[in-house]
């Protein structure tokens, strides 16, 4: 039984140790390296906020240096939304993929912008499968119903009219305080094609 508690003691000490000595200061440096990088976004300076110097990684840097961190894990959200705005939409998709939260509305965002690359990118089959997984990713229910408007145009644009009426179906069942009646316009759009 000594032997174990010992073990149990010094495993303890080790992650608080661990947590003390490299996460918190990681974390810190992450935090002013993102503060920074932010603030060169807001100033309209997207490369510098994007790549950066050695002094100021970036958001691309911060999302390979801190992908630990949580400031880490936010820039290469905001380093694919740059991409995106630039047209570099694989790229955008690749950074956008890095990103996880436990916030259910931001991981609906990612996965709406990833449907948005998917489009620029011709590959429309699996922007609505993305457009899918944003509507599913969140209760909130503006979130939902943007996304599922998306969804049903995109299938309406491809022709998909079941699909592109379910859309809209869900629209006018679910969100009518968002939609004003304009799900009704589209399900006679696609009764005419």
């Amino acid at each position: 039984i000594g032997v174990a508690l010992v073990i149990v003691v010094l495993g303890v000490l080790a992650y608080f140790g661990y947590q003390h000595f490299v996460v918190f200061p990681q974390n810190e440096e992450a935090t002013i390296a993102y503060l920074t990088a932010q603030k060169n976004l807001e100033e309209g300076k997207d490369d510098l906020a994007l790549g950066g110097k050695s002094t100021n990684p970036g958001f691309k840097g911060m999302a390979d240096n801190f992908s630990g961190t949580n400031a880490g894990k936010l820039s290469a959200y905001n380093a694919g939304l740059i991409e995106f705005r630039k047209g570099n939409y694989q790229k955008a998709y690749d950074l956008l993929s890095e990103f996880s939260s436990d916030n259910k509305i931001l991981m609906a965002l990612k996965f709406g912008a990833m449907g948005d690359c998917m489009v620029n990118l011709n590959k429309n089959e699996d922007a609505l499968s993305m457009f899918d997984k944003a509507i599913s990713a969140s209760n909130d229910e503006f979130t939902s119903f943007y996304f599922t408007r998306k969804a049903g145009i995109l299938a309406l644009g491809l022709k998909k009219q079941d699909i592109a009426k379910k859309y809209f179906l869900d629209i006018e069942e679910k969100y009518q305080d968002y939609d004003a009646g304009v799900s009704d316009a589209y399900i006679e759009m696609v009764k005419q094609y």
